[in-house]
């Protein structure tokens, strides 16, 4: 006897395909319990904490982002004579340092799209 064969006999005994109509919702209906779903709300007593630590998460952020512009800067400025792949190499960096600054910035925002 095939697997197949097995299945619609099983099912034909439990009464599953005489109402095929039984496995489903009709009419919009849930037939389980309503899962829910409620709003995002910090602990209490956590609210200014955490607003605390990204603000200087963000802050050291920007900080880091400051020195990656003057290090690509500063390759590229000694790389000017003879060093040419050094210059190349802190004017490579420069997009990775926005890109990061850039992140940094809107990061609330893009999470904001997301869980509103």
């Amino acid at each position: 006897m095939s697997l197949t064969l097995f299945v619609l006999r099983a099912a034909q005994a439990g009464g599953l395909l005489g109402e095929p109509g039984r496995l489903w919702p009709q009419d919009g209906a849930s037939p389980g319990v309503k899962v829910p779903n409620p709003p995002a709300s910090p602990p209490p007593g956590l609210d200014a904490k955490m607003n605390t630590l990204l603000s200087w998460g963000k802050y050291g952020v920007l900080i880091c982002g400051l020195a990656g512009l003057f290090i690509c800067g500063g390759q590229m400025a000694i790389g000017r004579k003879n060093r040419s792949s050094f210059a190349a190499d802190g004017a490579t960096g420069i997009p990775w340092v926005l890109g990061g600054l850039t992140l940094a910035v809107s990061a609330a925002g893009i999470v904001g799209v997301f869980f509103t």
